[in-house]
Order: structure tokens, then sequence, then C-alpha cells
């Protein structure tokens, strides 16, 4: 079965305690179960990890893009949380790996602080969603199989 790989960064393990104001409610298991119910839809089998630590990351995204360069893969869905706005290793995975890659934000990052305003991951994503909260990985998941489709067309 095709897989798409949804990862996770630093602090998401904290989704539904963490500013509930800003992030809302929904924890991260229910984020894996709404991904993983639209990937059983679209015949895809989902990897939903999530981890704190950049360098994992950029392994994770190494895997991903030999498993898409084997026809394993559709490509990543990938809200890296803060290492959005420092991470130029995170950048050089999704690059250097060739990985088809949405990047996805709960919130709307541009409006928030400045800092969080440059992403380093957008110029190599395929598309970015922002703000539309947890349907955003849904609609992420969508977009890397039909690309996908596009693609083997």
């Amino acid at each position: 079965m095709t897989t798409v790989h949804v990862l996770n960064g630093p602090n998401l393990n904290l989704l539904g305690r963490r500013e509930p104001a800003v992030y809302g409610r929904h924890t991260l298991a229910d984020v894996e179960q709404r991904c993983r119910t639209v990937g059983a839809e679209l015949g895809l089998e989902v990897d939903f990890r999530q981890s704190n630590h950049e360098g994992e990351l950029v392994t994770w995204l190494q895997e991903c893009g030999a498993a898409v360069a084997a026809g394993r893969s559709v490509g990543a869905v990938l809200n890296a949380g803060a290492y959005t706005h420092t991470s130029l290793a995170l950048r050089d995975a999704v690059a250097g790996a060739e990985v088809p890659m949405v990047e996805v934000h709960l919130t709307n990052v541009h409006a928030r602080e400045e800092v969080r305003h440059h992403s380093f991951l957008s110029p190599v994503a395929r598309g970015v969603i922002v703000g539309l909260g947890v349907p955003g990985y849904e609609l992420a998941i969508r977009a890397l199989a039909g690309l996908a489709a596009e693609a083997g067309a």
C-alpha cells in the first residue's frame, strides 16, 4: 500500500493542553485519527510521527524521500512547528531528498508574531496550508494524493 507521511515537530505532542485558545482543544491523537480516516478513504497508509528533535525529523524526511523514489509514498505532510522558522536542516532535507511536501500550520502564522512570518520550508513545499486547524492536515493529504495521481497519469 502507498504511504503518506505525516510528520510533526516540537511541542505538537502538547496539543489540546498547550495554549488551547491559540491551538484548539484537539489532541495530536485526534489529528492522527482524522489523518488515518482520510488516508483510508484515499487508499493510503498513514505513517504518523511526532518528534521534538530536529535531527530525527531530518532522518524521517530522508526516509520519506527514499520511499517516494521507490514508488511507496506520495510524500509528506509536515507541521514542523517552530522549526519552520529556524531550520535550514529541514529545508535542505526536503530539497535534497526530493520530498513532495505540504507545509501545514494549525494557526495563521501570518497573523501571529513577526518571527513566525518567515518559513524556511515554504520555498521547497508543493503547497502551504495555514490557519485552518486540524482540517488543514486532511486537505494536505488530499493534495499529495492528487499530485501523485497527476504525476502517474
